[in-house]
């Protein structure tokens, strides 16, 4: 095999070993936002169990670190993805606009349901408002 050859198969195997990865975050991020939209606390943030003295959520903690390496992976190859994008930026939000995680779950799922990703609301309005 020549060296351009090489190559091409080395990004092919990488870029499919990313798209594993991808498939793996959307079907984790599904079953979590499921559980956080009925109760659950932890999946944007550790900060709300640490202050109750709660048990962590090892699948949330595992997602959020996913979702960072796969944005840096993508970002590397010059590809972006909104599903992962928006849930960051949703882990993000702290202070007292903050709307819960009940709340924010419950209004992600809607907009993935409906196709919503990565678009912005209408008028320019917050998903979680």
């Amino acid at each position: 095999m020549n060296p351009r050859d090489e190559a091409k198969h080395g990004e092919t195997e990488q870029t499919s070993q990313l798209d594993q990865l991808a498939e793996t975050f959307c079907e984790q991020l599904m079953a979590c936002l499921d559980e956080c939209a009925r109760g659950r606390k932890g999946l944007f943030s550790d900060v709300a169990l640490l202050e109750e003295g709660e048990k962590s959520w090892p699948e949330a903690e595992q997602l959020r670190a996913l979702a960072l390496a796969l944005q840096g992976a993508f970002a590397q190859q010059e590809q972006e993805n909104a599903l992962w994008d928006e849930f960051l930026d949703l882990c993000s939000m702290h202070g007292e606009s903050h709307p819960g995680e009940r709340k924010l779950a419950r209004a992600f799922l809607e907009r993935i349901e409906r196709g919503e990703v990565g678009i912005q609301p209408k008028e320019e309005r917050k998903m979680w408002l």
